[in-house]
Order: structure tokens, then C-alpha cells, then sequence
């Protein structure tokens, strides 16, 4: 004997349709968008099966709820639509990280503040570590911030910096992020 699932989506998940409502009364939105009114749910029903669709709950919330007249499966291609576009506009920050030492060569700190400019292209906020040892952790703070400073500005995309320079427990941080369109 066959084992059967069912499958719910998670748009589908809350919305009741047709006889799964549960009021005794709906506000009723036509086919074409037009207000019909308070009804009863049967007759909701029955005007929904005459245009040869379902009656779908939109508002389960609202006092009557609020039900519109239509073909469930557009209902559900909807609903998928609007959340795929709330999906493409939320862009999450992420703090990518680029550690540089006072021995790093030319070539490489050029390859990492490409790296830290991409970042900064794509919205994420970067950051930059002079990362110290030994000998190196008591050099002059000034020389110090003077290696950072020249790392920061081989970066070929503007910035502005979010956190100063400032020592840390492996050497010398600061986090930066995309300059702001507004400051041109």
C-alpha cells in the first residue's frame, strides 16, 4: 500500500479557501477587484462557484474577514511572487575580514585591497588588520598607523572609514564601508 503526503507551501500554509473558512459572515472583493460587500459564507460560496473559482480568505484578521473571489492557484503565484521580491530586496551586511602584516609585499597587499574593494561593491563592511608580532607589537604607534594608512589607500573603490584606527590585541584594526552616494 502506497504511503501519501501531503505537500503545503509555506504561502499556502494560513490561507483558508472556500469551506475552511471559518466565519459566519465575509467582506467580499469580486473577480474584477469590485467591493461586493458583507455576506454570508454561503453565499460567498456560491457567487464564487458561479464564476467558476474559489473564495479565498486574504485578511483572516479582519472583523469580518476579508475574502476575495478567485482562481487559487494565480492567488498562490502571487503570494510566491511578492515574497520572492521582499526575498531580492533584503541584502544582508556581512564584516568581511583582510589581515595585512608589516612584511606583506606590494603585490599581495594589492591582490587584498582589490579583494576589500569588492567587498565594498557588493555593500559589506571590511575589516583591516595590521596584524602584529613579536618585536613588531613595540614598534611607535605613529609608524604603525602610517603602514594601515598606506594599505588603506591602494583600496580602488571609496570608502570612509566606520571605526577609527585604533590598537587592538593583535596589532592595529579599523573597519571600513562604502562611502555614501550623498557625499559626492
Amino acid at each position: 500500500m502506497p504511503i501519501c503526503y501531503t505537500l503545503r507551501t509555506t504561502t499556502a500554509l494560513d490561507t483558508r479557501i472556500n469551506h475552511h473558512i471559518r466565519a459566519a459572515e465575509v467582506r467580499v472583493i469580486g473577480p474584477e477587484g469590485e467591493n461586493i460587500g458583507v455576506i454570508p459564507l454561503s453565499e460567498a460560496i456560491s457567487r464564487a462557484q458561479e464564476f467558476g473559482l474559489d473564495l479565498i480568505e486574504i485578511s483572516p484578521n479582519a472583523v469580518p474577514p476579508v475574502a476575495k473571489i478567485m482562481e487559487y492557484g494565480k492567488f498562490q503565484y502571487e503570494q510566491e511572487k511578492k515574497r520572492r521580491e521582499i526575498k531580492a530586496k533584503s541584502h544582508t551586511t556581512e564584516t568581511k575580514s583582510v589581515q595585512v602584516k608589516i612584511g606583506t609585499g606590494e603585490n599581495d597587499m594589492r591582490l587584498k585591497a582589490e579583494r576589500a574593494a569588492e567587498w565594498l561593491r557588493e555593500g559589506h563592511r571590511v575589516k583591516v588588520d595590521l596584524f602584529l608580532w613579536g618585536r613588531y607589537k613595540y614598534m611607535e604607534f605613529a609608524f604603525l598607523k602610517e603602514r594601515l594608512e598606506r594599505f588603506l589607500k591602494i583600496i580602488p573603490e571609496e570608502y570612509k572609514l566606520s571605526d577609527a584606527i585604533t590598537k587592538s590585541p593583535k596589532g592595529l584594526t579599523t573597519v571600513i564601508e562604502k562611502a555614501s552616494k550623498k557625499s559626492h
